[in-house]
């Protein structure tokens, strides 16, 4: 029986880039939608749509009802993945007392899902990171092998743990947030142009703002994949607002929560959304 997620929704920004992706969405979304009963809007913003040629089939092939997906297709020829302001389009279009920043290569067992999304419907917290700060991170190998075996055996973490080794989780990759928290506390700050230091910004706005963020001691396991211009570490040499993104959250840093809560009330951006 799949888990209660209901009042919950996915929010899934992806660029297939690569072969490595292209399995590692199919992968994530096949585990989500296999395990829990809930929402998930993938918004795919390229020159063509790979996820609705080569990913979506095999998702709805391995699942067999896979209608819980939304896919929005954005034509676009800009090489830069403006990944802050695709995630604002898809919180508008959303429903859920629970909304999921979620990267489309991380993957956790069914029951901390369970809790991150128990601690924000029960008021206990307004923003949730489900993994622990520190050596919390299983970077795991994702061969065609290893997911092959982790789908068809009943998601079994352990082959994924046995194909990695652990690294440091920081600020990334997911957060389960109460949506009405999310809008009030400034959405994605869309003046960060594709990648850049708005994971570490967004934990320091909502936890300076005086919000109750909350971390979970559990590991994450991010299926590894090659990198581009829009992928950390090789936007440090190749991406053109590299040095715009880091001034920005240098600058923030500093803000109090006055300064925050006013810096924000006078973004542009925001006033599309309301």
């Amino acid at each position: 029986m799949k888990k209660d997620l209901k009042d919950c929704t996915f929010i899934i920004p992806i660029r297939i880039e690569s072969e490595d992706r292209l399995r590692n969405v199919i992968t994530v979304l096949c585990y989500l939608v296999s395990n829990f009963d809930t929402n998930i809007i993938v918004k795919e913003v390229d020159k063509e749509s790979v996820f609705a040629e080569r990913a979506l089939p095999q998702i709805q092939e391995f699942c067999e009802d896979a209608s819980c997906i939304r896919h929005i297709f954005e034509k676009s020829d800009d090489p830069l993945f403006l990944r802050e302001k695709i995630l604002n389009e898809m919180l508008v279009e959303t429903t859920t007392k629970v909304v999921v920043n979620y990267d489309c290569d991380v993957l956790f067992e069914p029951e901390v899902y369970l809790e991150a999304y128990r601690r924000i419907m029960e008021d206990e917290c307004d923003m949730v990171y489900p993994y622990g700060e520190g050596p919390w991170q299983y970077r795991v190998r994702a061969t065609d092998q290893v997911v092959s075996d982790f789908l068809n055996e009943d998601f079994d973490f352990k082959i994924l743990q046995n194909a990695s080794w652990v690294d440091n989780a920081g600020e990334g990759w997911v957060q389960f947030l109460s949506r009405d928290v999310y809008f009030e506390g400034g959405m994605e700050n869309e003046n960060f142009m594709g990648s850049a230091p708005d994971d570490y910004e967004r934990g320091y706005r909502f936890r300076t703002m005086g919000y109750r963020v909350h971390r979970l001691e559990n590991h994450i396991c991010h299926l590894e994949h090659s990198r581009g211009m829009n992928s950390y570490p090789q936007s440090m040499s190749q991406h053109p607002y590299w040095n715009h993104n880091w001034s920005l959250w240098e600058k923030l840093q500093t803000y109090n929560k006055e300064q925050l809560v006013e810096y924000y009330s006078q973004q542009e951006y925001l006033q599309k959304y309301k």
